[in-house]
C-alpha cells in the first residue's frame, strides 16, 4: 500500500523517537552523557559503526535525533546533525567540507559573524571567499574561479530581509558542479524549503524562529546525506554538538512552529503596513509587502514574509536614538523569532564588527532598524512603534 504523506503541522507534531517501556505520551528527556552495550560484541560492532545506535552523546542522542529528523521532513532533506549554536552550525559545515586553497562565493548580504568567520579566520586556512551581489547574479558566473566549491547565500537576509533567486543560484551550481549552501534562518522550513530550489545543504539558527520563545542555543544543518556525513564526522570529533536538554525543547517547539510563524507573519504585515504609511520612516522592506523590489520572487519561493520588518527613521542616527529609547513595550535585543517583539540597531550592535563601508555594500544603514515582530496582540505592538515614532520632532 502507498504511504500517504502527511501534512508539514502533524509531521512537525507526530515525528517521534520510539516510546520505552514507560509508554510516555510526550518524548522525556535523555540527559545522559553515555551509553551502556550489552557486551563486548555490541560494543565492538558500535564504534565499528555496525550498528545503528547511541553512544555518546557527543556523536548523537535520541533527543538530537528526533529533533534532526522533524526539520529532514520539513526541509526535504535526507539528513542532518544539530549543534550548540547557530554559528557552530555555519563554521562547522564549511569547515567539514573545504579544504586550504578552497574558494566561496558568497552573497554579500550575510550576517555579520558569518562576514567575520570569511574574513579573519578562514584565511589562515587559505581559504578565500569573493561576495556577489543579491541583485546582479548575471555576473555570478564571472566570479567562479577553478577552485570555487561552495556558493553560499542566506534568504532573506539579516537584517535588510532582501531576497536571492534560489532556484538561479541552484541552476549555476549544478551548471558548475558547486554546492549551494543557503541559510534559511529568517524563513523556517515552514515558509521555504532550498532543497526544492537545488540547495544541497540547509543551514539554520535553532535559536530563532524554531525555538521562538528566546530560551536556548541551537544550529542544525540537513541536505544531502553524504556531505551530512562528513559534517558529523567533523563535529563528532570537534564537539559543537547540540545538547540533550536543548534538543527536546525545540523538538517541543518545532510542534507549534506553523502556528506561530502563521501569526508572526501577519503580525509582521501590519507594522510594516503601518510604517510604509508613516510619515517619519524613509522606507520599509519587508518580503510580502507589495512594494517590495523582490515582492514577485517572494512570492515564488516562500508562502509568506516572515517575522522581520526593516525601516529607516527620518533624521538620521539622532532620531533613531530617540526611538530606541523611546520605545516601552518592543525588547531592545539583538535576538529575533521570539514570541516577544524585538527592535534592533543592526549598524551598533549585530552588524557593528563590519567596517562602514561593508556596512553600506551591504545595505546597512546608520538609521536602518530591525524589528522582529513577535505575538502580542497586533495593536499593542503598532501602538509603541507608534509613540515612539511621535517623540521624534
Amino acid at each position: 500500500m502507498k504511504k500517504t504523506s502527511r501534512h508539514f503541522e502533524t509531521e512537525a507534531i507526530r515525528t517521534q523517537m520510539e516510546r520505552s517501556s514507560f509508554l510516555e505520551h510526550s518524548s522525556p528527556i535523555y540527559m545522559s552523557s553515555s551509553f551502556v552495550f550489552e557486551d563486548a560484541e555490541d560494543m565492538r560492532a558500535s564504534f565499528a559503526e555496525e550498528k545503528d545506535r547511541n553512544i555518546y552523546s557527543r556523536y548523537a542522542n535520541p533527543n538530537g535525533t528526533e529533533f534532526i529528523d522533524k526539520v529532514c521532513k520539513m526541509e526535504g532533506a535526507e539528513a542532518g546533525f544539530a549543534f550548540a549554536s547557530g554559528m557552530a552550525a555555519v563554521f562547522s559545515t564549511f569547515a567539514a567540507l573545504l579544504e586550504s586553497g578552497d574558494h566561496i562565493l558568497s552573497a554579500r548580504n550575510i550576517f555579520g559573524s558569518t562576514h567575520s568567520l570569511f574574513t579573519q579566520f578562514f584565511p589562515k586556512w587559505q581559504i578565500s571567499h569573493t561576495y556577489f551581489k543579491i541583485d546582479d547574479l548575471e555576473k555570478v558566473e564571472e566570479l567562479i574561479t577553478p577552485n570555487t566549491k561552495v556558493i553560499y547565500a542566506e534568504s532573506p537576509t539579516n537584517p535588510g530581509v532582501d531576497l536571492v533567486d534560489l532556484e538561479r543560484l541552484g541552476a549555476i551550481a549544478k551548471k558548475h558542479g558547486l554546492l549551494l549552501i543557503v541559510d534559511n534562518c529568517f524563513a523556517s522550513p515552514y515558509l521555504q524549503q532550498p532543497i526544492k530550489f537545488g540547495a544541497h545543504l540547509v543551514i539554520h539558527s535553532g535559536t530563532k524562529l524554531m525555538d521562538g520563545q528566546g530560551r536556548v542555543l541551537a544550529g542544525i544543518t540537513v541536505g544531502r546525506a553524504d556531505l551530512i556525513d562528513k559534517i558529523y564526522r567533523f563535529a563528532r570529533i570537534s564537539g559543537p554538538s547540540l545538547s540533550p536538554f536543548n534538543a527536546w525543547v525545540l523538538s517541543k517547539s518545532l510542534e507549534t512552529l506553523a502556528v506561530r510563524v502563521d501569526r508572526h507573519c501577519s503580525n509582521a504585515l501590519g507594522v510594516a503596513q503601518f510604517l510604509e504609511a508613516h510619515p517619519k520612516v524613509v522606507w520599509v522592506k519587508y518580503p510580502y509587502l507589495p512594494s517590495h523590489p523582490q515582492y514577485q520572487l517572494a512570492k515564488k519561493q516562500m508562502t509568506a514574509g516572515g517575522c522581520v520588518v526593516s525601516f529607516e527613521i527620518k533624521g538620521g542616527v539622532q532620531a533613531g536614538q530617540k526611538f530606541f529609547d523611546a520605545i516601552k513595550l518592543l525588547s531592545l535585543s539583538a535576538n529575533l523569532g521570539d514570541s516577544r517583539s524585538i527592535v534592533t540597531h543592526p549598524a551598533s550592535t549585530t552588524h557593528s564588527k563590519l567596517s562602514e563601508k561593508e556596512r553600506k555594500e551591504s545595505g546597512i544603514t546608520d538609521g536602518m532598524v530591525r524589528i522582529s515582530v513577535g505575538l502580542e496582540h497586533i495593536e499593542d505592538i503598532i501602538g509603541d512603534v507608534s509613540q515612539a515614532l511621535d517623540t521624534i520632532s
